[in-house]
């Protein structure tokens, strides 16, 4: 399963929605009714069929960022022949590229710093993670997210610099003492875990340097650190095959697998009660095919408008400035969520594994300034920052477009993604200082292509980047509240 096939099977879902609402159940072997039996057992009120609705679709939205997670894992550390696969478990990948139009397990993908990743199994031991001393004018970020898409840590020129050291990741239920020489030690609240890393490409020439960066990546269970015995290996694990078939319908048997190694916090216990309630949770079968008629009609409707929910939030999340939206979908910690769901479900929909604002800010528009949708199809667009009133930040900025169905990077004959600040010294300037950027689907000449941005031919969806904003005025931050504004996206025929 591709991220972007999450979206395009609810579509198919409508047309499945055809069974009358009141069929009577029919198999009283399914998931439903085996949770009805320990209900009925236990003296707790059986949900209706109503309670039912409501359950799975505040169910899917809580569990679309953990089964998008294990999409993602599933492509790139499990299935080898993904056509996505990276790397095993606890082994970095490094990619000496940026990402471009042909990597399509995750929306949204950032083709300004060439990836590193790690999928870690934290089962038996912690993982360490150590970072080479990088020059202090290259950024870099080694983002820590776990199987709830939490963002529970940092390394890197933000969070602890750019020297050298060793850092410990360890799995929600690890008890063991901090080694000497560890510098700080990341609790992972699931027993699978990511870390993602960002290192600053400053143009196509600069890749020999990135790469010797990455080089200086290390990921290593605890005892090869230490030099000592290799603790017992963990279970193996049967892990669910992803396709789109299966997500068609058994979402909620991938959410209940993935469960099994992420134990709950406080503010989860009322809602994996209420999925216990209807046969979901950790480790639990839930074979859509099984179902009542009456169940899969209300499993199907509770999905999809819990993805209209999502849609809705992830287009008007934050505050609209010029017709950009800025400050609704920055990831975050447990904390930073606090069991609200439906926000978390949009920032992993509008692009999974989106930074903590304080590491980058992320202004997203499908709009031009009148409120217009964006469509290179039909039109010809500029983006003009005035002298003087760049993207404030610490690090760098950048302006990425999209395919405005779905989220991916676009084929174009300049193979070109973004406009970064890197770029600027071969950027033209205005007669005034301002720089201008062409946002369309053909060139805009010979004269003007070095700011040209290609757009697809129809939907346009574009993302600001900000790494490392500053927080002395003029500022993006607060998220939304913040003195600095993007400028708005203008009709230019």
């Amino acid at each position: 399963m591709k991220n972007r096939q999450i979206s395009a099977f609810i579509g198919l879902i409508i047309a499945a929605i055809v069974t009358v609402m009141s069929v009577g159940c029919g198999n009283k072997n399914d998931a439903v009714s085996q949770a009805e039996k320990r209900d009925t057992v236990a003296g707790i009120p059986v949900p209706s069929i109503e309670e039912t609705k409501a359950i799975a679709e505040e169910g899917f939205i809580y569990g679309l960022p953990i089964v998008m997670n294990y999409a993602v894992m599933y492509d790139y550390a499990i299935d080898r022949d993904s056509g996505q696969f990276k790397a095993p478990f606890n082994k970095i990948n490094n990619e000496a590229r940026v990402f471009t139009y042909k990597d399509t397990t995750v929306v949204s993908p950032n083709s300004d710093t060439p990836y590193s990743i790690v999928f870690m199994d934290l089962r038996s031991e912690p993982m360490v993670l150590s970072v080479p001393a990088v020059d202090k004018k290259r950024y870099y970020a080694v983002m820590l997210c776990d199987g709830n898409t939490f963002n529970y840590g940092y390394i890197g020129s933000r969070a602890t610099g750019n020297e050298a050291g060793d850092y410990m990741v360890v799995g929600p239920n690890w008890q063991g003492e901090t080694p000497v020489g560890i510098k700080k030690v990341f609790r992972s609240s699931t027993q699978f875990s990511a870390a993602i890393y960002r290192t600053q490409l400053f143009n196509a020439a600069d890749m020999p340097n990135v790469v010797k960066v990455q080089s200086g990546y290390k990921a290593q269970p605890l005892s090869a650190y230490l030099k000592q015995p290799t603790p017992a290996a963990a279970p193996a694990i049967d892990f669910p095959k992803v396709n789109k078939e299966m997500v068609k319908t058994n979402f909620f048997e991938y959410l209940s697998f993935a469960l099994q190694y992420a134990p709950a916090g406080p503010e989860e216990n009322a809602i994996r009660e209420k999925l216990a309630s209807i046969g979901i949770g950790p480790g639990r079968k839930f074979d859509f095919k099984d179902l009542s008629a009456e169940h899969k009609a209300v499993i199907l409707l509770a999905m999809k408008e819990g993805e209209e929910k999502i849609e809705k939030m992830a287009a008007n999340g934050g505050k609209d400035f010029n017709g950009w939206r800025v400050g609704g979908l920055a990831g975050g910690d447990r904390a930073f969520f606090n069991g609200d769901w439906l926000k978390r479900a949009a920032v992993a929909k509008a692009g999974i594994y989106a930074n903590d604002s304080i590491e980058a800010m992320y202004p997203l528009t499908r709009m031009d300034s009148q409120g217009e949708i964006l469509d290179g199809s039909k039109h010809s667009y500029t983006l003009t920052f005035a002298k003087g009133q760049l993207p404030p930040v610490n690090a760098f900025w950048s302006i990425t477009i999209y395919d405005g169905k779905t989220q991916l990077l676009i084929e174009n004959p300049i193979n070109r993604y973004l406009i970064n600040s890197p770029m600027l010294p071969g950027l033209k300037k205005n007669a005034d200082g301002s720089v201008t950027i062409y946002i369309q689907n053909k060139s805009p000449g010979k004269s003007k292509e070095a700011n040209w941005l290609p757009a697809p031919n129809g939907p346009i969806f574009m993302v600001m980047r900000l790494y490392w904003p500053k927080e002395s005025p003029p500022s993006i931050l607060p998220p939304g509240e913040g003195e600095w504004k993007p400028p708005g996206i203008i009709l230019a025929n």
